[in-house]
């Protein structure tokens, strides 16, 4: 079995390797998992403009909303939960906090129709629930003005 190696070894290998070199790494971890490729497509064409990220996520979030079953419970918590699983991935790519509080919130919000809809649905009301701590633990990591304004969007809108 290969020995896997930390990352600050790895870190200064990368950095004996040329531009070429390091364009084919790149290129070839891109090629073995879907989510290699959406993270590198991430770091290369959406990090600069975070803002257009957090609102392509958001429509990405809203069309797997509407297309989540309103007439069964079982099938909407099954949707809603692969939504977070999606959720979490796309924040994920970001290094802000910000991005990642911002994606959970909109998710909340989307989440808050079906949790009202299905009161005896604990599944869905303790999956809203851990997202809603979730957010307020990320949002102590943030500065003070910050937090204040997090915090008024959490206590009126969710």
């Amino acid at each position: 079995m290969l020995e896997t190696q930390s990352i600050s070894s790895i870190k200064k290998e990368l950095s004996h390797l040329s531009a070429p070199q390091l364009s084919g790494i790149i290129l070839r971890l891109s090629k073995f998992k879907k989510i290699n490729k959406e993270l590198t497509h991430y770091l290369l064409f959406e990090a600069h403009d975070e803002d257009s990220y957090v609102e392509k996520v958001k429509n990405i979030i809203d069309t797997r909303f509407k297309d989540t079953p309103k007439n069964s419970s079982y099938l909407a918590t099954k949707q809603i939960r692969k939504t977070l699983r999606l959720t979490n991935q796309y924040a994920g790519y970001s290094d802000l906090v910000q991005t990642e509080i911002e994606l959970l919130i909109y998710f909340c919000q989307q989440t808050k129709p079906f949790v009202s809809l299905y009161k005896n649905q604990t599944v869905l009301s303790n999956l809203y629930l851990r997202q809603f701590q979730k957010i307020d633990k990320l949002i102590s990591k943030l500065h003070e003005d910050l937090q204040y304004d997090y915090r008024r969007i959490m206590k009126y809108e969710l």
